[in-house]
C-alpha cells in the first residue's frame, strides 16, 4: 500500500494561530523545530507539518517558535505583485493582503504551430515580437505602478511565466524592484484583477505542507 502524498495548504495570517491549535489537538500534541525559513511540527501520531515563513528570516523563539510564527505572519507588510503570462498582465501594490493601485492589460501572444519550414520560422517571428511587445507593456505597467512605491516595499512577488518575467525585470528601469525580496513564485491563470487580488491575498499566507503518519 502506496504511503498517501503530502498535500499543501495556504492559511491566511489570521486563521494561523486557529490552525496550529487545531492540528496539535487532533494528533495528540506536537514537537515543534523552527528555522528562519521554516517551522516544523511532528505530531505524536507520525502526522508532520512544515510551515514556509513568509516574507523570511523568522526571528526566533525557542520557548515558542509557533508564536512566533503567527506574529511574524501578522506584520502589516507593503509588497507589489508582478504577474505576466502569454496574453496578459498585472501589477499592484498591496499593503497586509489590500490591493491599493492596480493596473491589469491584454497582450496577444500566438501559440506554437505545428507547421513547417519557412513559415513555421515566420510564426515563430511573429510570436517572439509579440511577446517582446508584452514584455514591453508590461514594463511599462510595473514602471507605473509599483515603481514608484518601491522604496516602501518590503518584497516583489511575481508569477505566471517563468522566462517572461525575467525578460520584464531585466529592464534596467526596473533594477530596484527586481533587487527587492521576493516571496513565493506563484502559479497564476490568465492575470485579471480578480487573479491579482487572489495573489496579493496569496502571498501573505503561510505554506503548510502536511504529510499523515
Amino acid at each position: 500500500m502506496s504511503e498517501p502524498s503530502p498535500r499543501t495548504v495556504l492559511v491566511a495570517p489570521e486563521r494561523l494561530a486557529g490552525w496550529l491549535e487545531r492540528f496539535a489537538t487532533s494528533h495528540g500534541g506536537a514537537e515543534v523545530t523552527a528555522g528562519t525559513e521554516y517551522v516544523d511540527a511532528r505530531a505524536a501520531d507520525g502526522c508532520a507539518a512544515h510551515c514556509q515563513v513568509p516574507f523570511p528570516p523568522l526571528q526566533q523563539n525557542p520557548g515558542d517558535p509557533w508564536r512566533a510564527l503567527v506574529d511574524h505572519a501578522l506584520i502589516g507588510r507593503r509588497y507589489g505583485v508582478l504577474l505576466i503570462r502569454r496574453g496578459g498582465y498585472a501589477a499592484g501594490v498591496f499593503d497586509a493582503g489590500t490591493l491599493l493601485a492596480s493596473k491589469v492589460g491584454n497582450r496577444y501572444v500566438q501559440g506554437r504551430t505545428a507547421a513547417g519550414g519557412s513559415s513555421q520560422q515566420r510564426f515563430a517571428r511573429r510570436r517572439d515580437n509579440q511577446a517582446s511587445a508584452l514584455v514591453g507593456s508590461a514594463v511599462e505597467v510595473a514602471l507605473r505602478i509599483i515603481a514608484p512605491e518601491g522604496p516602501t516595499l518590503d518584497a516583489l512577488i511575481t508569477g505566471g511565466d517563468r522566462p517572461l518575467l525575467a525578460a520584464a525585470l531585466a529592464d534596467p528601469r526596473l533594477a530596484k524592484l527586481a533587487a527587492l525580496p521576493r516571496g513565493p513564485w506563484l502559479a497564476v491563470g490568465d492575470p485579471r484583477q480578480k487573479i491579482l487580488i487572489e495573489a496579493g491575498k496569496s502571498a501573505r499566507a503561510v505554506r503548510i505542507t502536511i504529510t499523515d503518519g
